[in-house]
């Protein structure tokens, strides 16, 4: 038993000295990898138009690497038959911000009550359903050429017209959304899921490996926030985000390393606005990301609620 403790120690230490020096982030390393400074705000952008039959969107998302926030764009995705997508989202929890990572499963899972926008308001996702082995588009929310794609439906009463002045991207914390699962999350977390397809997750990696993707270097505003397909970083189906006030990403000064366990070795941290957001919310606006919320932001003593569409989602500290 001593022996095994002193050989963990050691690989604990040699694991240590290999990470690359980050103290502007703060990392901390256990059974996964935590952050304690929360991300930025959700860019405001336009959706691209679906590029065909079968594709469904999934939402852009701030993740992490060794040279801090990158934003992954949303992007349209050729869907497994029958699957509905989960984003994923940062959470915090013992005094760090632990992301989820998304799935594809037969119902959509708790997200965190984070307002992707396009369908996906926090709980559930209403941008379309499948019927009989064919996607259908609800175009009151989704960006649907109906002279191309046929298999579309209109259902105005999901959007939630109540807007208010924030694109808070994590879950608990200061700031964060209050939201809690439901028992048919809690059931869907429970479903058989397929991990992101190879698509998404070379798509991530480009996203990575583009500096202008990088928080530091579009503070919030990444010339590349959304894409009509994985990996298509130029070109006519290229949208850019709007401009926004710069907010930096919540900085939580706790923490715990034992936490880690709860994190995903899938590794991206949440943004921090002053949002209290309802996980009630099913509305969604189809040009703009996250911008209807039927919840008030909660005020933070460190920095101001975001201001609607204008802002920049810079990480607070």
């Amino acid at each position: 038993m001593r022996k095994t403790t002193v050989i963990c120690c050691v690989l604990f230490a040699a694991l240590m000295l290999a990470l690359p020096s980050t103290t502007a982030a703060q990392i901390s390393v256990g059974v996964g990898i935590s952050v304690h400074i929360g991300p930025p705000v959700l860019p405001v952008y336009a959706q691209p138009v679906c590029p065909g039959a079968g594709y469904i969107w999934t939402p852009g998302y701030w993740a992490y690497g060794p040279v801090g926030y990158y934003w992954v764009p949303g992007t349209w995705v050729v869907a497994p038959v029958g699957m509905l997508w989960t984003p994923g989202y940062w959470g915090w929890a013992g005094g760090a911000y632990f992301w989820h990572g998304g799935y594809w499963g037969p119902h959509v899972g708790f997200y965190g009550g984070i307002n992707y926008g396009f369908g996906y308001g926090g709980v559930g996702f209403v941008g379309g359903e499948w019927r009989g082995g064919v996607f259908a588009y609800n175009s009151a929310v989704t960006n649907v050429n109906t002279t191309v794609i046929h298999n579309t439906y209109v259902n105005k009463t999901v959007i939630n017209n109540t807007t208010i002045n924030n694109h808070v991207s994590y879950n608990g914390g200061t700031g964060g959304t209050t939201a809690q699962p439901t028992a048919a999350e809690m059931a869907a977390e429970h479903e058989q899921h397929i991990a992101p397809t190879a698509e998404q997750t070379q798509h991530e990696h480009t996203a990575a490996s583009n500096p202008s993707l990088r928080y530091s270097a579009n503070h919030g505003n990444p010339a590349v926030a959304a894409t009509s397909k994985p990996g298509e970083f130029s070109g006519h189906g290229v949208v850019a985000a709007r401009n926004a006030e710069f907010h930096p990403p919540a900085h939580n000064a706790a923490t715990n390393t034992q936490a880690n366990a709860h994190a995903s070795s899938t590794f991206h941290p949440p943004s921090n606005a002053n949002n209290n957001g309802s996980h009630n919310n099913n509305g969604s606006n189809k040009t703009y990301a996250s911008e209807s919320h039927n919840s008030k932001p909660a005020p933070h003593p460190q920095n101001k609620p975001a201001e609607h569409e204008h802002e920049k989602g810079k990480p607070q500290k």
